[in-house]
């Protein structure tokens, strides 16, 4: 089975001006059809070639493993963003997120304090532990929360390429300018899946 890119839930335009047409032209068609057609080539006639992402998150290793974890990655991480971002409600997530941080701005902070402590590339996540509780991680290179056993609801991409074009050397305005592209209706439906 070949893995095909999946198409974006909206039109490359559609997140500007916070993300600009060219980012996510360069992001979506190249750096994630790159991992996916490296996949492909890696898995071609290997006992791996009808396993899903997922499975492959959890069961492979080197080149074919961090292909996996990237392509499934950039997947979640399209669902994240919404031109048309529904806003934070206290729902079931607004108020685990109240319980646990005490605020949505404190929640805001936690998050943009741990993705800017990121020094390598990789990945800032709002995830449910196995004990139902919230928590902010971050994964490097090519790793996941799915490896850990946790339920990704929310993440960020912080590889170079999600941001040079717009935003170059200033992670903290890319950082704010995801807030305005948070899809919480996807997040909230990730807490209770």
């Amino acid at each position: 089975m070949a893995f095909e890119l999946p198409s974006l839930p909206y039109a490359l335009d559609a997140l500007e001006p916070y993300i600009s047409a060219e980012t996510m032209h360069h992001h979506h068609e190249y750096q994630h059809r790159n991992y996916l057609l490296r996949l492909n080539t890696i898995n071609a006639g290997s006992p791996y070639a009808s396993e899903s992402l997922e499975s492959l998150i959890m069961s492979a290793t080197g080149e074919r493993l961090a292909c996996a974890v990237e392509a499934w990655n950039h997947s979640f991480f399209w669902h994240c963003l919404s031109p048309w971002s529904n806003g934070y409600s206290v729902d079931a997530l607004g108020r685990a997120i109240n319980e646990r941080w005490g605020s949505i701005d404190a929640f805001k902070d936690a998050f943009e304090q741990s993705a800017l402590a990121l020094f390598s590339s990789g990945w800032t996540w709002l995830v449910k532990m196995q004990d139902g509780s919230l928590a902010i991680i971050n994964t490097t290179a090519s790793d996941t929360p799915l490896k850990q056993g946790l339920i990704p609801l929310l993440a960020l991409d912080m590889w170079e390429h999600a941001y040079y074009l717009d935003y170059q050397g200033n992670r903290y305005k890319y950082i704010q300018a995801f807030w305005p592209l948070v899809n919480w209706e996807f997040a909230a439906q990730n807490l209770t899946s």
